[in-house]
């Protein structure tokens, strides 16, 4: 088993990709998307922590979350919001062996991508990316078509002019 590790940084602030199991053709998260809205709820409840910035695609997300003082715990975060929203989806996804010996689902892929953010630029270019994503993807022509994003809270805070959008790759590697 692979020793997996992740950085202890206390009240930091993390760039987050979480995908679906089956990323091909599936809709889930946005035909979901009440469902997913109450899980970020529930864990917000129960784990407090910023949502800075977050865009749901159909298969897959990112969301830039900022901790409080002195907690580094955003796996159980995760675990907590699959698990919420696993619980609150109908059966019918595939199931590999593994996982069935396991008695878990398979909705979600196991891991997810997790970046430390290190500074306003590093913040800057994966809060471009993550509103740029649908666009990227073929959801949308630009980030302000796209209705399951935080762009919208941006550009009404003058953070970004409602045309904002870029015409390449970022060039990052964030997990997708």
């Amino acid at each position: 088993m692979t020793d997996y590790r992740r950085i202890h940084a206390p009240g930091a602030t993390w760039f987050f990709t979480v995908n679906l199991a089956e990323r091909r053709g599936n809709r889930l998260l946005v035909e979901k998307i009440d469902v997913l809205r109450a899980s970020f709820r529930y864990v917000k409840l129960r784990r407090p922590f910023r949502m800075d910035a977050v865009v749901i695609l159909p298969e897959h997300l990112h969301c830039i979350w900022t901790l409080p003082p002195g907690d580094a715990k955003f796996s159980t975060r995760w675990r907590l919001l699959k698990g919420h929203f696993s619980r609150a989806v109908g059966h019918g996804e595939r199931v590999s062996e593994s996982r069935a010996r396991r008695r878990e689902r398979g909705l979600w892929q196991r891991r997810f991508w997790a970046h430390l953010i290190l500074d306003q630029d590093d913040y800057n270019r994966h809060l471009d990316y993550l509103h740029w994503n649908p666009v990227k993807h073929g959801w949308a022509r630009q980030p302000a078509a796209w209705p399951f994003s935080t762009f919208h809270r941006f550009v009404k805070d003058g953070v970004y002019p409602a045309a904002w959008g870029h015409s390449g790759e970022f060039g990052m590697d964030t997990g997708e």
